[in-house]
């Protein structure tokens, strides 16, 4: 984007930019203007084709400097144990990205108590995988009650903010969405059209076959991370140095940052495939992309974990995976997500202060300098990826955490700092996101609620197969498997017990809200009655007239 300095010159006059929207290069004058006009005269219509048409590349607001740098000193700045200021973070931000950090917050927390206990336990009975049974137990209930207390707290924030009650209005189409123009049936505007039976057929002849085959590569790969443990025991028993100590865990290592590649690589191409299937709405798109996503990471991530502890049966190197996954996935994270673009950005905004300074102009450049700085950030594409990382830990912690107790340990550790780097990344990394109200965490908390389903069954079978457990069953493999399943199915009753007997919402919430439909529905009342108040009182003039007449 060419911007001359005449054209951001704030010394003749008081204008602020909120929003800066960036052309192609090639736009023509008379587009420009009737883009001009239509923003003078507040219509929204038109935004949208032109994005998807490539002239408008995109569309930012600009960062608030001043009330940034107040909520930056009571975030992030000082590091301190403390709560976030999470209705700053949603008066800045908006509801959707206070309601992600106000999660994290809440999940850290929630991870103690499960880190706490998992420290003796890894002290005390580091390979008395049988002692675990009381562990498993635990994580079984927290894992449910932490979910529902989650819904309560996350009413309160919304019911506070006004958007508990947010009805989705009616969606316009995306931006990526093309079609032949047409009339819509339903509002009656023109918009492009898509045969609802192309998108099905691009979805089950092309999408559904390319996650089947990313999911059988990745089987592959795990496969060949197997052959290198089995190399490495190997190489291990026959020379038994402490060199070869170390190298044991070279191919839990290696495995870890080829799952975040994989990870990476398949979320572009999920990304691509779900754009081209041409979804309408936007929240179509964001399920199927977040169906296809969720569904290799969980494979790609713990798949070979379940071979570990169900095929393998070797609870040693589960251990040792686990661990090994679990700590490197978030020293990645932490430092692909954060701190690699912040130290990019740093050397960005070194280099245009540098070309500001070179440039001897008479006018006040802030302006100019903030605009440039912020086109070259990066677009923050929504909360996906930060969700997408606690519910892998999530998994990690639930599903076997009862062979690893620490798991809930480094993960409260990672998430202590996630909250400053995350903070820092929307501040200073990314390009400042328009606002989105929010009533809830939205399919998270159905993916959360699954996962703990999911850790139900998984430690349900670890425990059937402990030596003490089939220490009772010596003969009658029949009757073990019998009993755990039985178990199981106990242990998940008690869980969708517990979900339906702790309330969504608060009591004073419930209250407040049926205080309100009662307050509604008697203004209803009142405004009939004086309606037909009204028309009783025009009766009679009406049938004096017609006498009169």
């Amino acid at each position: 984007m060419k911007v001359t300095l005449s054209a951001l010159n704030t010394s003749e006059s008081s204008f602020t930019p909120l929003v800066v929207i960036e052309l192609a290069q090639d736009v023509k004058e008379e587009t420009k203007e009737w883009l001009k006009n239509r923003i003078i005269a507040k219509k929204k219509d038109g935004v949208r084709r032109l994005l998807t048409s490539g002239i408008v590349i995109q569309v930012f607001p600009l960062h608030d400097n001043e009330a940034l740098k107040k909520l930056e000193d009571t975030w992030y700045t000082r590091f301190a144990l403390k709560y976030q200021p999470i209705d700053s973070i949603r008066g800045y931000f908006g509801e959707t990205i206070a309601l992600y950090f106000g999660f994290l917050e809440y999940f850290t927390f929630a991870l103690i108590p499960m880190a706490v206990i998992g420290l003796p336990y890894y002290l005390f009975v580091w390979e008395d995988y049988d002692k675990y049974v009381i562990f498993a137990s635990f994580n079984l209930i927290w894992s449910t009650v932490i979910l529902e207390v989650w819904k309560r707290g996350c009413a309160d924030m919304t019911y506070r903010w006004g958007t508990l009650l947010m009805k989705r209005k009616f969606e316009e189409p995306r931006p990526g969405f093309h079609g032949v123009l047409g009339i819509n049936p339903i509002t009656g505007k023109e918009e492009p059209l898509y045969p609802s039976y192309k998108r099905q057929l691009r979805i089950y002849l092309v999408s559904l076959p390319f996650v089947c085959l990313c999911l059988y590569f990745s089987l592959y790969v795990m496969m060949i991370y197997f052959d290198l443990e089995v190399w490495a025991l190997g190489l291990h028993e026959n020379s038994g140095s402490e060199w070869t100590s170390v190298l044991l865990y070279v191919p839990s290592i290696i495995y870890a940052i080829v799952i975040e590649i994989m990870n990476r690589l398949y979320r572009y191409a999920a990304e691509f495939l779900t754009s081209w299937e041409n979804h309408r709405l936007e929240s179509a798109y964001q399920n199927h992309l977040i169906l296809k996503v969720l569904v290799f990471n969980f494979l790609n991530c713990f798949a070979s974990l379940f071979y570990i502890a169900f095929v393998l049966k070797d609870m040693k190197l589960l251990r040792q995976s686990l661990a090994t996954l679990l700590i490197t996935s978030q020293i990645l994270n932490q430092i692909v997500e954060s701190l690699l673009p912040y130290w990019l950005q740093r050397k960005h905004g070194v280099r245009v202060k540098r070309k500001m300074q070179a440039l001897k102009a008479d006018i006040d450049a802030t302006l100019y300098e903030q605009v440039i700085l912020e086109k070259e950030m990066g677009t923050y594409l929504g909360t996906f990826d930060d969700y997408l990382e606690l519910f892998l830990q999530f998994g990690y912690v639930s599903l076997f955490s009862c062979v690893y107790p620490l798991a809930a340990a480094f993960a409260v550790l990672n998430n202590f700092t996630e909250v400053n780097s995350d903070a820092l990344k929307m501040c200073r990394v990314f390009k400042r996101p328009f606002s989105e109200p929010s009533a809830n965490i939205g399919v998270w908390q159905l993916a959360f609620e699954t996962m703990s389903v999911i850790s139900v069954v998984t430690n349900c079978a670890l425990i059937g197969m402990s030596p003490q457990v089939n220490a009772i069953f010596p003969e009658s493999k029949a009757d073990l498997i019998l009993i755990v399943v039985a178990v199981e199915h106990a242990l998940l009753a008690l869980k969708f017990i517990l979900a339906f007997a702790i309330p969504d919402k608060p009591r004073h919430i419930q209250i407040k809200l049926a205080r309100l439909e009662f307050e509604s529905l008697e203004a209803l009342k009142q405004q009939q009655m004086k309606l037909v108040t009204e028309n009783l009182k025009e009766e009679p003039k009406e049938s004096g007239k017609e006498k009169a007449t």
